[in-house]
């Protein structure tokens, strides 16, 4: 049976966002599979030594909860070791760096407002690791 409000993560299509390394994300929560507007909620998996390259986001504010794994985040000024439980903001504009520590893939949530909707089309990837 299919339900239009659930999205089981491992049936979601994966794609290599722009500005990443190591890193295949999947669009739990977005305009094209639920009907989202105002948010958009993706979940990553990101290699040790991968994550995001020095970026911004015009318009769009970003929240990072990390699930599995240890990464250091940048942002503002500021640079921080982030362990899982842990969530950092990267506000609208605002230049920011995301780089796994862990020996171990770490996994994070991301949730942007409003939705970035980024896609392979979008970025150029084949929806496989960068």
């Amino acid at each position: 049976m299919t339900h239009r409000y659930l999205v089981r993560a491992g049936e979601a299509p994966g794609y290599s966002p722009a500005n990443h390394t190591g890193t295949l994300n999947r669009r739990l929560i977005g305009a094209e599979n639920v009907g989202a507007k105002h948010v958009e909620v993706v979940l990553g998996v990101i290699e040790r030594n991968g994550g995001a390259l020095p970026h911004a986001h015009p318009g769009i504010e970003q929240v990072c909860y990390l699930l599995e794994g240890s990464a250091r985040a940048e942002v503002g000024g500021e640079a921080f070791e982030m362990q899982p439980g842990d969530a950092c903001f990267f506000p609208a504009d605002a230049m920011h760096v995301f780089t796994v520590t862990s020996e171990q893939p770490a996994k994070v949530l991301v949730i942007y407002s409003p939705p970035y909707a980024e896609a392979n089309a979008r970025t150029g990837g084949s929806g496989e690791k960068a």
